[in-house]
């Protein structure tokens, strides 16, 4: 944690709202992305770190520094999107063919890979999206920790602090994460032969 971080938490803790917002700035793309992959669709996402953004400056004050404050606000994320996925038993798969609805219509998502000839972009966008759905039809407990690990590349010193849990359980919940993963693939292949993976 940085001196000026530090700053900004102890002017935050006092209700000084310019220090929590240049606080979060640093965060709010990776909190959201986090939300984003959890929950699959984006105004949730949006709508879900938001809440989380303001629980965060409601509760800045038990903040203790024991902990990172990245590791803090990241365990408020995780834990408001599996409430939410509970709360609204949200079926976590959609397509990146479907269009994202906007305020103003609607807009098409497009993959853009210049090095890469047609073929080999359906190939990944297909590969990608059997990956996904896959990761999505894990429980809240391992798609939480696979999408830590995995996709956001945090550490198990990391992951154990955002969920509470020791480095042990880290490991094995990657585990069976990962061994249930690869069984929903093998699924998903004998179901569907003609994609690869």
């Amino acid at each position: 944690m940085t001196l000026n971080e530090r700053k900004l938490i102890k002017r935050s803790m006092k209700g000084d709202i310019d220090a929590f917002e240049k606080l979060i700035e640093a965060h709010q793309k990776s909190a959201y992305n986090i939300a984003l992959r959890m929950l699959k669709n984006p105004e949730d996402a949006k709508d879900v770190s938001q809440q989380a953004f303001v629980k965060i400056f409601k509760y800045i004050d038990t903040f203790n520094f024991k902990s990172s404050f990245t590791t803090w606000m990241y365990r408020i994320i995780v834990n408001l999107c599996i409430d939410y996925i509970n709360k609204n038993k949200i079926n976590n798969t959609y397509s990146l063919d479907n269009p994202i609805k906007t305020d103003t219509g609607e807009i098409n998502r497009e993959v853009k890979d210049n090095t890469d000839l047609p073929e080999d972009i359906v190939e990944k966008k297909e590969t990608k999206q059997i990956v996904h759905n896959a990761i999505n039809k894990l429980d809240d407990i391992h798609r939480s920790i696979i999408i830590l690990r995995d996709i956001e590349d945090f550490s198990y010193k990391e992951i154990s602090e955002i969920l509470e849990i020791s480095i042990g359980t880290v490991k094995s919940r990657i585990k069976r994460g990962r061994d249930n993963l690869r069984v929903i693939l093998k699924e998903e292949m004998e179901q569907n032969p003609w994609n690869s993976v």
